[in-house]
């Protein structure tokens, strides 16, 4: 065999080696790099619900270890719970919350996001004071609005100066559950206009400018073009504004407090949660609500995520996947044209 034959399998013995070698050392690095946020989200997450749930077989007071300190009730907490005709309450107005505030804020902020995304002077100080609310703390916003909407408070006193008996917007179950919406629609319909309006900068001007050439209106254009390529912002949004909804307390529990909401028709899982658990210094009980509340918004995350997300997911690894193809094919052919020099060479 002539030295350039040999030349050529050594190159060949080698470039086979590379992949392996290169794909060990990627594995090492991502490990590596993996590695601190895999350790953080098991301390801070996957044991805190571990936790929660060893300590829902305990009547608890919340000091000392459960096997010691509190008694094993085995799931009686957790079928408690669930019977609970207060739980199923609280359980019923967090699902109301989550779609009130979907009907609400999705058509609020594709309106503002559209006005928004239009040229015009003072654009810049309309997005900042509608963002503006989502950063205040929900301390100050609670307690501005609680202000405000007490019986004899400044709402009722200016609809009284126009002869408006107005109503108790807190304490009132059947007026109370709005009062909440309208308060989580002004808080947070800034980010989800934030949100869309991104969304809406993302698509391609062509597009538009194709639609006019062919006579199409503004609205026609928003109802070809805008939403449907929104859909991919809008579905995110959806979820997160539902694992919010689902979470709901901070803005209960300083409008209402812990015993006006339950009363009021407002009460959600989580104030429930803190109410029962904390407020009656049982512990063991808080912590079978709290992976009850868990479970729940688990199962809600992996539907959608199932039936939702995953038409985005599919579509971007559809496009991985051809990309990886064409590059895959691309490499063949540099491949076989060094394979055909290196013959050539040889001959």
């Amino acid at each position: 065999m002539s030295s350039t034959s040999k030349d050529a399998v050594t190159l060949r013995a080698k470039r086979s080696k590379k992949p392996s070698d290169g794909k060990m050392r990627r594995n090492v690095e991502i490990f590596v790099l993996s590695a601190p946020a895999i350790l953080l989200f098991v301390c801070f997450v996957i044991l805190p619900i571990v936790l929660g749930a060893y300590y829902g077989f305990y009547q608890w007071k919340g000091y000392g270890l459960p096997s010691k300190t509190g008694k094993f009730v085995g799931f009686q907490n957790y079928i408690t719970a669930l019977k609970d005709p207060a739980f199923q309450a609280a359980i019923l107005h967090t699902f109301e919350v989550v779609i009130g505030s979907l009907v609400i804020q999705a058509p609020l902020a594709i309106l503002f996001a559209l006005l928004l995304n239009q040229k015009f002077k003072g654009r810049g100080l309309i997005r900042t004071l509608i963002f503006v609310p989502y950063v205040v703390s929900e301390v100050i916003v609670g307690t501005g609005w609680s202000l405000l909407l007490q019986k004899k408070g400044a709402i009722n006193e200016i609809l009284a100066n126009f002869g408006i008996n107005g109503p108790d917007w807190l304490a009132d179950p059947k007026i109370a559950i709005w009062t909440l919406l309208l308060l989580i629609s002004w808080k947070y319909v800034g980010f989800a206009v934030i949100l869309m309006l991104a969304g809406m900068q993302s698509i391609p001007e062509e597009l538009y400018e194709a639609a006019r050439v062919d006579g199409a209106s503004f609205w026609q254009m928003q109802k070809s073009i805008t939403l449907p390529l929104l859909a991919p912002t809008l579905r995110i949004w959806v979820f997160l504004s539902m694992i919010g909804s689902l979470q709901l307390f901070d803005l209960v529990y300083i409008v209402w407090g812990k015993y006006v909401s339950t009363t009021a028709g407002v009460s959600t899982m989580a104030t429930y949660m803190v109410r029962e658990g904390r407020g009656a210094g049982n512990y063991g009980y808080g912590s079978a609500v709290a992976l009850i509340i868990f479970v729940i918004s688990l199962i809600i995350a992996l539907v959608y995520q199932k039936f939702v997300l995953n038409r985005d997911l599919d579509g971007a690894v559809t496009e991985q996947k051809e990309a990886k193809k064409r590059a895959r094919k691309r490499a063949k052919e540099v491949q076989h044209r060094e394979v055909a020099a290196l013959a050539s060479e040889v001959k």
